[in-house]
């Protein structure tokens, strides 16, 4: 073991703060993502009270789980993670606490004005302008907080995990810059700069690449350090992380126009968005299987091990969503798929597979770890929410491709004569069993988040002393690349 620098310690503080509120926000969102899942079956569970509706909901939802749940974690383990690799403490403690409440307020702020009804209607990017520019604050602290600490780092090699994490800020912060600009009419109104096919372009360049960038990229950062510190290998191939990286910053800002297919777009942008995302597959696959093939030769950890299966298992879903993504760009697969629900199929196969489940995998990591503990309180417990949440993933995932093909398909029957062969509401009726195992579905996965609080709960009794952990002398640079 490296020996310890003399006085110095991480902040892992500010890491403990956002590993906690993961959770939290994890519940709520889920919650929230219960309640509209249910109201689709019976919508008078609105009560007919506007807050409550569908509508103003379902915002909340995505933000929720997106911005808190995910965003949390990606705050938590850059931060852990950028310390530990560059062997120095945070740049700085005060802008580190600026940035955790600062998050928490833009959440508190969104809790608030997304069921009020204030929103730009913007996908992604509801939020009004004052919260817009609270955002962009808090980021440009939280970019200031991560590269000046690799700035001070002790060793000269700077780990893929941060070239992911780092990438990620960067293009989160352009995306919402760009996307944002507005014309405020009054202290909670605001006009997009833009207007029509350019407005719809500009908000799917954002939509599509906060998935790509802020889903994909910063969790991708957190893959390339959690795998193989829980497999205790090496990662499988360094030199194809950083081709893997490369091809992913070059080729994923292209693949917006792949949600505007057969719209008002310029056909050429259409077929730009497609023939992008057709070549996204490669460089996405092989990040996947650089992620799997960390476990050669530790394959017979999996039996005993339920953080690794979080982590592996996340993996699969990446692979099979960066399978599914491109092949739902095709334009011929896309007139099917389009405004189905095997979009959100798609969409939760990606969320609840990927990146909820390498975030619970890190995040069982990294809570005795930042408590001064070997483990958590019950790995049984662990184990319990992977299978339980697993389960349920593959429950929501299936019926929504059952449902949006069946809906594509009657969507698009025509009798002799070119009339329509069903109509809207038939097609409803039909998608309503889905729906009920949809839920289904969703509600193990909130169970399992239960799970997992009550065993982060035990976990915290059981830290009797909670002190940051002391920086470590950095190995020799060749030894540590």
């Amino acid at each position: 073991m490296s020996p310890q620098i003399a006085s110095e310690s991480y902040n892992d503080k500010v890491v403990r703060q956002f590993a906690v509120m993961t959770l939290i926000w994890g519940i709520v969102g889920m919650l929230v993502g219960l309640i509209i899942a249910a109201q689709l079956i019976w919508p008078s569970l609105n009560f007919d009270i506007p807050w409550l509706s569908y509508g103003r909901l379902r915002p909340l939802h995505t933000n929720a789980v997106i911005f808190a749940f995910g965003g949390c974690a990606l705050f938590a383990t850059s931060l852990h993670v950028v310390q530990r690799t560059c062997h120095v403490r945070l740049l700085s403690d005060r802008l580190a606490a600026f940035v955790f409440w600062g998050w928490q307020l833009v959440i508190v702020l969104a809790a608030i004005t997304l069921p009020l009804g204030l929103s730009q209607g913007k996908e992604y990017a509801e939020l009004e302008w004052p919260i817009d520019v609270l955002i962009t604050v808090v980021w440009v602290a939280y970019a200031v907080l991560f590269f000046g600490t690799i700035v001070k780092r002790r060793i000269k090699h700077i780990y893929v995990a941060n070239w992911f994490y780092g990438s990620y800020i960067i293009a989160v912060a352009v995306l919402h810059i760009v996307n944002s600009l507005a014309m405020p009419a009054s202290a909670i109104k605001s006009y997009s700069a833009y207007s029509g096919a350019v407005d719809a372009m500009v908000q799917w360049w954002y939509g599509h690449n906060a998935v790509g960038f802020f889903l994909t990229a910063g969790f991708l950062g957190m893959m390339y350090y959690f795998v193989p510190k829980q497999a205790e290998r090496p990662i499988y191939s360094y030199r194809l992380s950083i081709v893997h990286f490369w091809a992913l910053i070059a080729i994923y800002m292209w693949a917006g126009p792949h949600h505007l297919l057969y719209t008002a777009l310029p056909d050429w942008a259409q077929g730009l968005g497609m023939v992008f995302s057709l070549i996204l597959l490669a460089p996405s696959w092989g990040g996947m299987i650089n992620g799997m093939m960390t476990l050669s030769g530790a394959w017979h950890k999996l039996r005993t091990d339920p953080i690794l299966k979080f982590l592996i298992v996340s993996l699969s879903f990446y692979g099979m969503s960066t399978f599914e993504g491109p092949m739902m760009s095709i334009k011929t697969v896309n007139s099917l798929s389009h405004y189905t629900d095997w979009t959100i199929g798609h969409v939760h196969s990606g969320a609840l597979g990927w990146v909820a489940m390498i975030s619970l995998g890190a995040m069982y990591m990294l809570y005795p770890r930042l408590l001064g503990l070997k483990q958590m309180y019950s790995v049984k417990l662990i184990d319990t929410h992977f299978w339980v949440h697993t389960i349920g993933v593959v429950f929501y995932i299936t019926a929504l491709w059952i449902a949006g093909v069946m809906q594509g398909l009657m969507w698009r029957a025509t009798n002799a004569d070119g009339t329509l062969t069903y109509t809207f509401v038939e097609s409803l009726s039909m998608t309503y069993p889905y729906y009920m195992v949809r839920l289904g579905g969703g509600l193990l996965v909130f169970v399992g988040m239960l799970v997992m609080a009550w065993n982060v709960y035990k976990t915290f009794q059981m830290a009797r002393e909670v002190k940051d952990s002391p920086v470590l002398a950095p190995v020799a640079d060749a030894a540590h690349a």
